[in-house]
C-alpha cells in the first residue's frame, strides 16, 4: 500500500478566491491527515482511489476522489443555512439516577447576519492596560523580578486583527506572548532539573548605544504516551454569546482534535453553562472517543453566562476523580464574556486562586471577536496555575492540540520565577521587554507562597532585555542627582560578569522551590537565527504599541530580523509571521 501512495498538493480557496488557512484535509476512512498553511496551502500523500475530504467551519465539507492528478486545487462553500440559525439547548435531570435529557428549542434570531471578515470590530473587546516597561538604573534598582510566561493567545489575537483588516488594541499587544508564540532551538535539560537555561548577548539591532540580553528556558520533552495519566474536564460555554461560527462551531472541531489524542488511560468529562451549568458527559475514558465526539456535536448555544457557576462544577467533578501522580486539568473554552454570578475579573479571581488548592491545574482557551475578554481570560489562567491561548483558526487548534499537546496538558514545573542581577561595573540601565503583567516584587522570589507561571512539557521560554552599558549616553535616561549614600561593592572577582540570573520553581505537586543560577559573562557575540527572530517579533510589538522604544525603526527593520532568523521553519510559522507584518503595513 506504501509503495502505491504519491503526493497530492493544492490549494483551498473560497468562492471569492481568498487563501484558507487551517482547513482539515483527511483521506477518509483512514487517520491521515493535514492542514493547509496561511495561505491555503496542502501537501497530503494519498494512493489512487482513496477519497480526501475538506472540512471548515462555516463551509460545507467536499469529498473528492483521487485519480491520476498529483494537483487538486479545491474551492469550499460556504454554509450559509449553519452561519444563520442559533439552536439553544437546555439541560434537565429528573432525577439523580435518570440520564439527563436534553431539551432543545430552535431559534433564529431576526435579521442575524452570516459572518464576513471585516465586519466585527474588537470595540467591545476587553483587556487589561498595559504600562510599558522603561529603564531602569542598575544603582538604584539593580533587580528585576518577574513570573515566567508560556501564554500565546496576543499573538493569534492579533494575527486575527491584521487578517481581518483591524487596527490593533494596543493592549492586546503582550510582546512576551508574541515572543514565546514560537518555538527556539534550545538544548534539552541532561540534568535533575526539568528546564535547562540559555542566553546570548548582542548589539541591539534597532539602536547602537545599547546591547540585547536574550534569556532562554527549555523544558524538557516527553513523549505523549509517556506522560502519565489525565483527568480532564471540558467546562464549554454555550451561551448566546457563543453562537458565532467562530466560536462554537470552531470548538467543537478544536476539540475533536484533542480526543483523537486521548489514550485508554485518559478520561474526559464535559460540563457546560449558559444560565446555569449542567454535566453533559461523566468521565468517559479516552479509549470511548465516540461518545466524546458525539456529547460535543450536541453542544448548541444560548441563554445568558454563569461563568462562576460552570468553573465551580468542573472543579467539583475534575477533584472527584483526581488521579495522583496523573494530569488532572479543567480546559476551559470561552470568549469570556460572563454575566451571571460571579464574573468581575476580581471575584473571578478569588474563585480560581481557592479552586487551584484542589492541585487541578487551568488551561483556558478563548474564541470569537467583538466581544472577546481577554482580561479576564488572562486572570483565570495566570491564577489557576495554567495557560491561556486564542484559537483563530483550526490551524492554531491544531498547533495546541497536536503540536504541542504535551506542553498544553502536562506541567513540569509550577510557580517559576526569574531574577536577574545586573553587574554596575557593567550595565548602567536595564529594561525587560513585555511581561508587564507578570512583574514581582523583588522580595517574592523566595517567598514560596507568591504564584508564578508554569512550564509544560517541551515548552520554551524567552525574555528580553535591552541594556545600557555603563558610560554610554542614553535620551532614555533621565539625569538624576548622585546618591549620597550608596556606592559600588562590586569586586574585582565578578568584573567579568554581565549579570546573574536564577530561576525557583516547584515540582507539580511540590510545595517547596528549587533554585538554578546562570551567570552571563560580559561577551557580546553575533546574533543566532532564533535571537534574530526573537528580536524581531518583539519590535514589531513594540511598533505596534508605538513604543518610543522602538527607536523609529521600520517595519523594513523586523522583515530583515525575521528573514535572518527564518531558519528551516518546518512548519511555516514564521513565514507567516513575515506576511503578517507585511500585511500590517497599510493598517
Amino acid at each position: 500500500m506504501n509503495a502505491q501512495m504519491f503526493p497530492v498538493t493544492g490549494k483551498i480557496t473560497d468562492n471569492s478566491k481568498q487563501s484558507l488557512p487551517g482547513v482539515n484535509v483527511t483521506v477518509k476512512n483512514t487517520a491521515r491527515g493535514a492542514t493547509s498553511d496561511f495561505d491555503g496551502n496542502y501537501a497530503i500523500k494519498v494512493s489512487k482511489g482513496e477519497v480526501l475530504v475538506f472540512s471548515y467551519v462555516g463551509f460545507l465539507t467536499k469529498e473528492i476522489k483521487v485519480k491520476n492528478t498529483t494537483v487538486i486545487n479545491v474551492v469550499l462553500e460556504e454554509d450559509l443555512q449553519s452561519l444563520h440559525e442559533v439552536v439553544t439547548v437546555g439541560y434537565a435531570t429528573k432525577s439523580r439516577r435518570s440520564r439527563k435529557e436534553k431539551i432543545y428549542f430552535s431559534v433564529k434570531p431576526p435579521g442575524y447576519p452570516p459572518f464576513a471578515s471585516g465586519q466585527i470590530s474588537n470595540n467591545n473587546e476587553s483587556y487589561k492596560e498595559i504600562n510599558e516597561n522603561i529603564f531602569k538604573r542598575v544603582s538604584l534598582d539593580p533587580l528585576s523580578t518577574f513570573s515566567i510566561d508560556v501564554d500565546k493567545a496576543a499573538y493569534s489575537n492579533i494575527r486575527r486583527m491584521i487578517n481581518n483588516g483591524e487596527k490593533v488594541h494596543q493592549d492586546a499587544v503582550k510582546i512576551e506572548e508574541m515572543v514565546n508564540y514560537f518555538e527556539y532551538d534550545y538544548p534539552q535539560p541532561h540534568n535533575e532539573h526539568p528546564f535547562s537555561i540559555n542566553t546570548e548577548v548582542a548589539m541591539t539591532p534597532w539602536n547602537t548605544d545599547t546591547k540585547l540580553v536574550k534569556i532562554g528556558l527549555q523544558g524538557k520533552k516527553y513523549d505523549n504516551e509517556k506522560l502519565p495519566a489525565s483527568n480532564l474536564t471540558f467546562l464549554i460555554d454555550v451561551s448566546g454569546s457563543m453562537n458565532s461560527h467562530n466560536k462554537l462551531p470552531l470548538l467543537k472541531s478544536a476539540f475533536k482534535l484533542l480526543v483523537n489524542q486521548l489514550r485508554n488511560k485518559d478520561k474526559v468529562a464535559i460540563v457546560v453553562y449558559s444560565g446555569a451549568a449542567g454535566l453533559l458527559l461523566k468521565p468517559t475514558s479516552g479509549d470511548d472517543k465516540q461518545s466524546i465526539i458525539e456529547a460535543l456535536d450536541d453542544l448548541a448555544a444560548g441563554g445568558s453566562t454563569a461563568g462562576g457557576a460552570g468553573i465551580e462544577l468542573a472543579y467539583k467533578i475534575a477533584s472527584e476523580n483526581f488521579i495522583e501522580g496523573g494530569n488532572n486539568r479543567v480546559i476551559m473554552a470561552t470568549d469570556g464574556d460572563f454575566n451571571v454570578g460571579a464574573s468581575s475579573d476580581k471575584a473571578m479571581e478569588e474563585l480560581i486562586e481557592e479552586k487551584r488548592k484542589s492541585g487541578v491545574f487551568l488551561s483556558v482557551l478563548g474564541f470569537g471577536m467583538g466581544n472577546y475578554k481577554d482580561s479576564k481570560l488572562e486572570t483565570l489562567a495566570d491564577k489557576g496555575n495554567g495557560n491561556h491561548a486564542y484559537i483563530d483558526s483550526m490551524q492554531e487548534a491544531n498547533k495546541i492540540f497536536g503540536q504541542e499537546f504535551g506542553g498544553t496538558l502536562f506541567t513540569i514545573a509550577k510557580d517559576v520565577k526569574i531574577q536577574v542581577e545586573f553587574n554596575p561595573e557593567k550595565v548602567q540601565a536595564y529594561r525587560l521587554i513585555g511581561y508587564e503583567n507578570r512583574l514581582l516584587n523583588d522580595e517574592d522570589f523566595k517567598d514560596d507562597t507568591k504564584d508564578a507561571g508554569e512550564l509544560g512539557s517541551g515548552h520554551t521560554v524567552t525574555a528580553l532585555y535591552e541594556i545600557i552599558p555603563v558610560g554610554v549616553k542614553s535620551k532614555f535616561l533621565k539625569k538624576i542627582d548622585d546618591l549620597k549614600y550608596t556606592e559600588s561593592k562590586t569586586v574585582n572577582n565578578y568584573s567579568d560578569e554581565l549579570f546573574t540570573v536564577k530561576f525557583r520553581y516547584k515540582k507539580p505537586d511540590g510545595n517547596k522551590s528549587i533554585e538554578m543560577v546562570h551567570i552571563q559573562t560580559d561577551e557580546t557575540s553575533k546574533m543566532s537565527p532564533d535571537f534574530s527572530f526573537a528580536s524581531s517579533v518583539a519590535l514589531f510589538g513594540m511598533q505596534l504599541k508605538k513604543s518610543d522604544f522602538s527607536n523609529k525603526s521600520s517595519v523594513d527593520k523586523v522583515i530583515e530580523l525575521s528573514e535572518k532568523g527564518r531558519g528551516d521553519d518546518e512548519q511555516g510559522y514564521r513565514a507567516e509571521f513575515i506576511r503578517l507584518v507585511k500585511s500590517s503595513n497599510s493598517l
